[in-house]
């Protein structure tokens, strides 16, 4: 293994720290509109909520490691290595987790099973991540890397004789898995749907030529698209590099490519946020709604409720959406 540091220039630092703050936010943002809003509270989005706090300390943490540049194995380099380790691994389960919930729900229609699945997704998603980094820490494998597969901050220390399985054991192993599991899954549920679709247009072809039918049907269809390609292309430069890095290959040092790298690593949570909330008609709507009504305080007919008069807006129960995500 190649132990010549990763330089990470200013200017990527600074890239890399905008995209955890803003994957911090839209983690916080997720939270927020799931807890807010009672009606909103559909499983799927309550998954979505347990994967956005694996997100939040993933931001966190790699925003401390970026800021510092760890050139050390000092205490809090172990410390930020560890809390980002369960963190990231941690959200590669969640990931999966919702795919998993998805599936059951929708192509199997069994509702029962997938809600019984809830406690096996804690158990795994939490424990499981828990377990492998409080063996790396007390083994000693969290530290100093060189930033050749990460951005400054911390993961396996290039003194781990067996680097190479702690990396795969703290991540890289989940990840590829994630990379095989996620676009099967999604395609037999953007399958299930397309048929379910067409059999309901036969029979029904007044609600097949209903726009608003067409919409969300439509919308689904593009979410259930997003969900897979939007991880594989965050994630897939930190892979790149990890190939690298065992190849022993000067391109690791690519400055794009450890901005990709450091990018994607951070920007699930705000990913995750521009999919299933700014994208998301019902809850963009509350929220711009909510801003309006905070910004005009004093009375104004912004805010949808304000006048007496007025009838409620009735908005589609989001858990009648083909995805449940809305």
């Amino acid at each position: 293994m190649a132990v010549l540091r990763t330089e990470v220039f200013l200017y990527e630092r600074a890239v890399i720290l905008i995209s955890c703050f803003l994957s911090f936010l839209g983690s916080c943002l997720i939270i927020f509109t799931y807890m807010l809003w009672a009606d909103l509270r559909t499983k799927p989005r309550k998954l979505l909520v347990f994967l956005s706090v694996a997100d939040l300390l993933s931001a966190v943490s790699y925003f401390y490691g970026v800021l510092r540049d760890f050139d050390s194995d000092s205490w809090d380099c172990v410390l930020q290595g560890s809390v980002s380790t369960f963190a990231n691994t941690s959200s590669f389960f969640w990931t999966v987790a919702v795919a998993i919930y998805l599936y059951i729900f929708i192509v199997r229609s069994d509702q029962r099973t997938a809600n019984g699945l809830l406690l096996w997704f804690h158990i795994i998603s939490w424990c499981v991540p828990l377990g492998i980094t409080i063996a790396a820490v007390s083994l000693q494998k969290i530290g100093y890397d060189a930033s050749n597969v990460s951005v400054g901050w911390c993961w396996v220390s290039i003194n781990a004789s067996d680097q190479i399985l702690w990396m795969l054991l703290t991540g890289k192993v989940w990840e590829i898995l994630a990379y095989i599991t996620l676009p099967i899954l999604y395609i037999l549920i953007k399958k299930h749907i397309k048929t379910a679709h067409a059999a309901l247009s036969e029979y029904r072809p007044i609600l097949a030529a209903n726009p608003m039918s067409q919409f969300q049907s439509s919308m689904a269809d593009t979410k259930l698209t997003l969900i897979p390609v939007i991880f594989i292309t965050l994630r897939i430069w930190s892979t790149i590099r990890f190939v690298l890095t065992l190849a022993e290959s000067p391109a690791v040092q690519n400055p794009m490519l450890v901005i990709l790298h450091g990018v994607g690593n951070t920007f699930q949570g705000g990913a995750n946020c521009i999919m299933f909330v700014l994208c998301t008609q019902v809850v963009r709507s509350r929220l711009a709604s909510a801003l309006c009504c905070c910004r005009y305080e004093a009375g104004s007919t912004c805010c949808r409720g304000s006048d007496s008069n007025q009838q409620p807006v009735e908005t589609p129960r989001t858990d009648e959406l083909p995805v449940c995500l809305g």
